[in-house]
């Protein structure tokens, strides 16, 4: 069983790449936008402050999916290439811990969803994956550890 808590985030400066990505290309798109955002972090002198995440805006469309992916800073970055300053939400977030492959994070979400529906709040339409492994360090995705985040407010 998923543990669910529901605690107050401190809004976070982030720097990321974001764009409009068919779902079968997120892998690819993580790797560059990534890579992207550390270099460009690098290159101005602006320290990572967090673990990579990706931050979803509402549900993949016919499109795909309207992301953000990059990491928390300590500092702002200034737009160059790709990479765009941004900020990850402030406020009451529900938050699960998934261990195991991505394929099975719905089983989280779906965990989260009801936790957020049984304290009487409606979940935000963004919501956030903080990746804590890296698939390249630790092949096996049985050990993949990812935080879900999702922002709440108060039902209607």
């Amino acid at each position: 069983m998923t543990e669910v808590t529901i605690r107050d985030e401190a809004e976070r400066v982030t720097a990321v790449v974001h764009e409009v990505v068919p779902v079968a290309d997120l892998p690819a798109f993580f790797g560059r936008a990534l890579a992207e955002v550390a270099g460009v972090a690098g290159e101005q002198g602006v320290m990572l402050a967090g673990p990579p995440f990706a931050l979803y805006h509402g549900m993949p469309g016919p499109q795909g999916v309207d992301v953000e992916a990059g990491f928390p800073v300590a500092g702002q970055v200034r737009g160059t290439g790709h990479v765009v300053a941004s900020r990850l939400p402030g406020g009451p977030t529900a938050t699960a811990l998934h261990v195991g492959p991505y394929e099975r994070l719905e089983q989280t979400y779906a965990a989260v969803r009801d936790e957020i529906a049984t304290g009487g709040l409606q979940p935000a339409p963004d919501m956030w994956e903080e990746y804590l492994s890296d698939p390249a360090a630790e092949p096996d995705p049985q050990t993949w550890r990812t935080v879900v985040h999702w922002p709440t407010r108060a039902a209607h």
